[in-house]
């Protein structure tokens, strides 16, 4: 639990849905992040896979990166795995 009252209280503002995207953004890179260990990757061994800079990589492991569906279909076929599970 948080500490600091301010910081609650800064948390309490931001709006629900603000608060999902974000949860979903960090979400997406924490499970690539889990691949790329698993399969043994670096960000330099996947940026080489995209043909992508290591600095785009770096923004999609931070969490900040807006992923579009073409983006995450790239990287699951590129990884061969599942990085997001539509529920049917």
């Amino acid at each position: 639990m948080v500490q600091n009252k301010l910081f609650r209280d800064c948390l309490a503002a931001i709006p629900a849905e603000q608060k999902a995207e974000f949860d979903l953004s960090f979400g997406i890179a924490e499970r690539l992040s889990e691949i790329l260990k698993e399969k043994g990757l670096s960000q330099k061994d996947f940026a080489r896979m995209l043909h992508k800079r290591d600095s785009e990589i770096s923004k999609w492991l931070t969490g900040r990166h807006n992923f579009t569906t073409q983006t995450i279909a790239r990287i699951q076929a590129a990884l061969g795995c599942n990085l997001i599970n539509i529920a049917h």
